[in-house]
């Protein structure tokens, strides 16, 4: 092949990857709320006020910025945790503004505000009923979504009730304390606790349910010297069916699971500019051992922070937080991991949120 050809071939195979993966800035309208509708929360810097929330039409391929501003004309807060839907709003918590700011879901406007201490996730039970975990406490609020009425807590034997889940007629609380290795179980009607699961990690922060109804409970906190554990529980019986055990000094964060519930994907972090245990992970719920290597890795000098599989077309959703220290990068790849669309968020992008209604 001459020197004319390869040039050829580079410049045509460069046009096929720019249409394949492209980057287009996003508008600054707010869209209306609709099904198909991908939000992204963007946390923003600690103490800086920088919050936002974009989104990505899939059906228009268009990505929408500061959605909050661009409806209310002012900034959302500091620190955006995690979002969810629960009928015709958005609720959005905002950590260390220690609020709950509520949206219109078609319009995005402001339509009122819950008051609560460093609030982390929501987790409803109904459109009159929601939990609401805190850190720095350990307290879950219940809240009235309709009314905005704060309407009970639960206080539990550790701080940092971090992540939630509801599986029959309990809840399910990870407190992310280093002294605990628990998972506690209350009662989503009476409030009263209904047992506590031994597990042989501390310190868990994720708990979901797969297919077979089995929780799945992510423990550890490599920065403070508790290892990394992911355990398999039974909730009929409270007993642990499985443990994996992460090898020492690897940092799994934010599992989820696939639309069929059979698949558990997860990030593992590094922060030191290295590539080993960096990227995404994914395993069969029955696989006898943690995966060896990533599904998507995760570049020299990059490390991943959000991940979100779409329920309707299986693809991956990876957000890239640049380090906090310039926008971020929303990735989405098919379910084989090839890279079909990236794009430039807020700064952070921390989880994401799947409109289906």
């Amino acid at each position: 092949m001459g020197w004319k050809d390869r040039q050829i071939l580079i410049l045509v195979l460069s046009v096929l990857l720019w249409a394949c993966v492209k980057d287009k800035p996003a508008k600054v309208n707010t869209p209306a709320g609709k099904a198909g509708s991908v939000y992204i929360v963007c946390e923003g810097n600690f103490g800086n006020g920088d919050a936002t929330l974009y989104s990505y039409d899939k059906k228009s391929d268009s990505v929408y910025g500061d959605l909050y501003k661009a409806a209310n004309g002012q900034s959302l807060g500091d620190v955006f945790q995690s979002m969810r839907r629960i009928g015709d709003s958005l609720y959005l918590c905002i950590n260390n503004s220690d609020k709950i700011v509520v949206l219109h879901a078609l319009t995005h406007r402001f339509a009122g505000q819950i008051n609560i201490p460093k609030p982390r996730y929501i987790v409803p039970l109904s459109t009159d009923k929601a939990f609401v975990s805190t850190l720095y406490s350990n307290k879950v609020y219940t809240i009235n979504p309709k009314t905005l009425f704060l309407t009970g807590e639960m206080t539990f034997p550790h701080n940092n009730p971090e992540g939630m889940c509801i599986s029959g007629s309990n809840l399910y609380v990870c407190p992310w304390d280093t002294t605990c290795n628990k998972i506690y179980s209350t009662d989503v009607t009476s409030g009263i606790a209904t047992q506590a699961i031994t597990l042989t990690g501390y310190a868990p922060h994720a708990v979901l349910t797969d297919r077979e109804q089995m929780l799945w409970v992510l423990s550890g906190n490599v920065t403070k010297g508790r290892q990394a554990v992911l355990s398999r529980v039974d909730p009929s019986t409270g007993s642990v069916v499985k443990t994996y055990t992460f090898p020492a000094g690897t940092d799994p964060i934010k599992p989820v699971f696939n639309a069929t519930r059979d698949t558990l994907y997860f990030i593992q972090v590094k922060y030191d500019g290295t590539n080993t245990n960096n990227g995404i992970y994914r395993m069969h719920l029955h696989d006898a051992a943690l995966p060896a290597t990533p599904f998507i890795s995760a570049n020299t000098y990059q490390y991943f922070w959000a991940l979100g599989i779409d329920p309707a077309t299986g693809d991956i959703y990876v957000g890239d937080p640049k380090g906090f220290s310039q926008k971020g990068t929303v990735t989405i790849y098919k379910s084989d991991g090839m890279p079909i669309r990236t794009f430039t968020v807020g700064l952070g992008p921390g989880q994401f949120y799947f409109e289906t209604q």
